[in-house]
């Protein structure tokens, strides 16, 4: 890393790519030196639209490119524990989309890479690092609602998919829960830890994956989660924690605020609303600078995205998976299914 600058490497054009390099180029203390496809065509199309000097079309040429101080992985996460992998292996920091993996086995493969190899690693839940996000935790942290008793949270989009959407797609991990269910399962694991006991039902697809998902998590203090995940009706993406001396309420879209009600015994409610400087509720630019932070500390995890908060909330998301039944290709008895190749896009 210079001594002004970290230098990022994109793996991976698609989507969220495109959004997470949108919002670093606009902060002076981030340069984009690199980005990989699995193909130079649309390599080169991501390096001119963001004006990349380098442009790879294979994801080992990136991760061997000394030159780059930090991957943001950004591929379906079928694909996570391969390109991951790939540039710890070659000694790069990396920043992974979430979900962070298929599964545990996946995620602790990951964590025992990056620690053998002195690597910073961190999961891109962008809901932990957001400030209002922040705020909220701080405030429960402190007695703010007394002891947590319940956590509500949803998260559903209306669709339909189809069956040649990737969300519908068992080979890319596809289903409500991984690319859904993730956040309001972190959002509780956020604020009460990792759970004692997991109970789930779901609906599930002709392809084998989980169409909507409920699941009941419960801690033995006495606290429970409902969480709640679709892709086959719009949800209000709402949240609520309940404690024994009051309530705070997050309105749509939780895992990136613009505002939540306290509500405290005995008092008005309080609201707390985004500092416009903080940028719009939808930037990814506050996990960027967790990492850039955390690598100019030379540190090698995120204590806002503590690697055994990820390792925990795979738990989870593998028990819930256990209870409704879901299971992806390979996963079965497989020890190097993590790592084979599968067919993802650029």
């Amino acid at each position: 890393m210079t001594e002004q600058r970290t230098r990022w490497g994109i793996l991976a054009t698609g989507g969220i790519a495109a959004a997470f390099t949108a919002d670093l180029v606009d902060l002076p203390d981030a340069e984009v030196v690199a980005v990989a496809s699995r193909g130079e065509e649309p390599a080169r199309a991501f390096a001119e639209r963001f004006g990349i000097p380098r442009a790879y079309g294979s994801w080992k040429d990136l991760a061997e490119d000394a030159d780059i101080d930090v991957v943001y992985v950004a591929t379906p996460h079928a694909a996570h524990r391969t390109a991951a992998g790939l540039c710890l292996e070659a000694g790069r920091n990396v920043l992974c989309e979430k979900p962070f993996t298929l599964n545990l086995r996946q995620a602790e493969e990951l964590v025992a890479l990056a620690r053998g190899h002195g690597r910073f690693l961190m999961e891109a839940m962008w809901m932990y690092c957001n400030p209002l996000v922040r705020r909220l935790k701080a405030l429960v942290d402190d007695g703010a609602i007394g002891e947590v008793r319940t956590v509500q949270a949803d998260f559903g989009l209306a669709g339909p998919f189809p069956p040649s959407h990737r969300l519908r797609d068992p080979h890319l991990g596809g289903g409500a829960l991984l690319d859904l269910g993730v956040y309001p399962v972190s959002f509780a694991q956020l604020l009460l830890g990792e759970p004692s006991d997991v109970t789930a039902r779901a609906v599930l697809s002709a392809e084998g994956v989980d169409l909507q998902t409920g699941a009941l998590l419960s801690w033995d203090g006495g606290a429970l989660a409902q969480v709640h995940c679709s892709i086959s009706g719009g949800t209000a993406t709402c949240a609520s924690i309940t404690g024994s001396r009051g309530r705070i309420d997050v309105p749509s879209g939780f895992f990136h605020p613009e505002r939540f009600v306290l509500h405290r015994d005995g008092r008005e409610p309080e609201e707390f609303t985004a500092d416009p400087a903080d940028g719009p509720r939808t930037s990814l630019r506050h996990e960027a600078l967790e990492v850039m932070r955390a690598l100019r500390a030379g540190e090698t995890e995120s204590p806002l995205v503590p690697l055994d908060g990820t390792l925990a909330v795979m738990r989870t998301l593998d028990a819930i998976r256990e209870r409704i039944g879901v299971r992806y290709p390979g996963e079965a008895g497989d020890p190097d299914a993590g790592r084979a190749e599968v067919p993802v896009p650029a």
